[in-house]
């Protein structure tokens, strides 16, 4: 199926997707974050299973360590535990630093908060409301060699090649007339079936 057909028939749910993470507030910041702190290497429906038992057992507010919880939902449970411990303790302090610009924000947080990189900043960003900031995961990879805009998956991504492919692909975005925001739902849904987040 061609992009623009795929993006007529999800057109509707993908702009009420977007819509839905600009509704994000209060506490349910956090709990993105510790999505996003999750889901490197590991499946997404997993880690949100395990935000959603996080959540259960308010771990905001809650003294205990979350390892259990995310040993048969994550890879690497014990680090990514720290992650999450840390993230509660400095969470004032990121919330602070969650400015009106996109790009200004990713890097303070890549600086910033421990587990997060470009790609997983930038998700954490657009799923609390923010536009314009690629998350360059397998899925979006893997659609934009396929159709050329970038020659390869590659490896590894370095901060220069991150934001190089967040440039084309920005600049695909504009040739088909789909917003990037939108494309990126529409390539994840291509790739698993399903628009999530």
């Amino acid at each position: 199926m061609t992009i623009p057909r795929a993006y007529n028939k999800k057109e509707k749910e993908i702009k009420t997707r977007l819509q839905d993470f600009k509704k994000v507030k209060g506490d349910d910041i956090f709990y993105e974050l510790c999505f996003c702190l999750l889901t490197p290497q590991s499946k997404a429906y997993s880690c949100d299973a395990a935000v959603r038992e996080l959540q259960k057992r308010k771990f905001m507010i809650s003294s205990f360590n979350p390892e259990n919880i995310l040993q048969t939902k994550t890879r690497f449970h014990k680090t990514k535990a720290g992650y999450l411990l840390q993230a509660k303790e400095d969470f004032g302090k990121i919330k602070e630093n969650l400015k009106e610009d996109a790009f200004e924000t990713r890097e303070w947080l890549v600086k910033n908060v421990k587990g997060l990189g470009y790609k997983e900043a930038a998700h954490f960003l657009r799923n609390i409301g923010y536009e314009n900031l690629a998350i360059l995961d397998r899925y979006i990879l893997r659609q934009l060699a396929q159709r050329k805009v970038i020659k390869e998956m590659p490896k590894a991504l370095s901060k220069k090649m991150y934001l190089d492919i967040e440039r084309k692909f920005k600049d695909y975005a504009k040739r088909v007339n789909i917003p990037m925001d939108e494309l990126d739902l529409l390539f994840w849904s291509e790739g698993t079936g399903k628009i999530f987040k």
